[in-house]
């Protein structure tokens, strides 16, 4: 089945079925930090304006540079997996404004722990864009070095890795270290127990990190009013730690909070939870059809709010940027489709014992005997070959 016809199936809702969503008054919308507009006008926050008030035009071109090639990257993932390529792709699309604001906020010291969606932040760390594919096309297990980027592999596990992150800026607080830990989750895994321990020991020791949670309304098919009573921002207070809501959609806000939170961590001042209110505009994963669960009116909604476009519009009115800087991108995107299709493609298959390295530090006589079990089992594919 194609995106096409997937996207134009209308779903099926009786009268008495429809999601909580749909019930929310219309043009509702929550209170958070803002610093650019749906329509691309820049306003201000006497809190937050310090932390972006010396940006440059360049440097704004940068934000919109790399928003835009994590889409074209993020659609070009989606299209091989639809091709075959890949098992599986989790897409970011609508939701580059938080990864791209946040993750250019952190120090190269500071360490990031993602979940499996964070491919713009991946970006902004200096990770090659297609690293972050050969585990969905099941031929590593995540692909990059976590300690030359300070970008942990991706998590699956739903939530665990607000606790590694939580472990890990602890210690860096022992060591005396001023740099910060953020660690990126979805509103779904804000339901989590690992997420609530999290809370519970930063906030107990101070620890110097950040929880970036991604709230894209959506947790695959439960809207995020079904998981929780109060906005999630405001789940910090039980635990003694501040909690602010910002626009997901908007770069420069995303980029400001993200630099205040930080700041916070690396002074001693403890955690903070970010809350990024953004959206969801693809499927969960490429094995989710939204169009089951959630209205059209909705994501037409969301559009009208898309992250790339209102920045786009700032550049254009404030004269930061001419149609030659947005040619040259569109070719850049392009070169950058060309080059993922071809670098995936050419994959090699994994070695078959891999899976039998590094799991203890000194060795193990039971993964000795898993290992030539494994190779008698290889070989006998060998010897079928052969006749004999």
């Amino acid at each position: 089945m194609t995106v096409e016809s997937t996207a134009a199936r209308k779903p099926r809702r009786s009268a008495g079925t429809k999601r909580t969503a749909a019930k929310k008054p219309p043009g509702a919308q929550p209170e958070l930090v803002q610093l650019l507009t749906p329509e691309g006008k820049r306003v201000k926050n006497g809190e937050y304006d310090a932390y972006v008030a010396d940006i440059t035009p360049e440097e704004l071109r940068g934000l919109y540079r790399d928003m835009v090639l994590t889409r074209r990257f993020d659609a070009e993932a989606t299209s091989l997996q639809r091709q075959g390529e890949l098992g599986l792709w989790a897409s970011l699309l609508g939701q580059e404004a938080a990864q791209i604001g946040s993750g250019r906020a952190t120090r190269e010291d500071d360490y990031v722990f993602p979940t499996y969606r964070e491919h713009g932040v991946a970006w902004c760390r200096g990770v090659d864009p297609t690293n972050l594919l050969g585990m969905f096309r099941g031929v590593n297990n995540g692909g990059w070095d976590p300690n030359s980027n300070n970008f942990h592999l991706y998590t699956i596990v739903i939530g665990s890795q607000t606790l590694h992150a939580t472990g890990y800026a602890m210690g860096v607080a022992k060591d005396g270290a001023d740099s910060a830990v953020i660690a990126y989750f979805g509103d779904g895994a804000s339901s989590q127990g690992d997420v609530a321990e999290s809370f519970t020991f930063s906030a107990v020791y101070n620890a110097p990190v950040v929880f970036f949670c991604q709230n894209n309304q959506w947790a695959i098919s439960e809207p995020t009013e079904r998981q929780t009573r109060v906005p999630l921002y405001q789940r910090a207070q039980g635990y003694g730690f501040p909690g602010v809501r910002v626009d997901g959609n908007d770069v420069l806000a995303c980029l400001a909070v993200t630099k205040w939170a930080l700041e916070r961590a690396r002074r001693g001042e403890g955690p903070t939870l970010v809350e990024a209110y953004t959206y969801r505009m693809g499927a969960h994963t490429t094995s989710d059809d939204p169009t089951k669960y959630r209205a059209d009116e909705e994501r037409e909604a969301w559009e009208a709010k898309d992250p790339i476009q209102r920045l786009r519009t700032y550049l254009e009115v404030s004269n930061h940027a001419d149609e030659g800087f947005f040619a040259e991108l569109d070719a850049e995107s392009e070169a950058l489709g060309r080059r993922v299709r071809e670098v995936v493609r050419a994959m090699p298959d994994p070695d078959h014992f891999a899976i039998f390295e590094n799991v203890y530090a000194d060795g193990h006589a039971l993964v000795d005997e898993e290992r030539a079990q494994f190779a008698a089992y290889q070989a006998s594919f060998a010897d079928e070959g052969e006749g004999k």
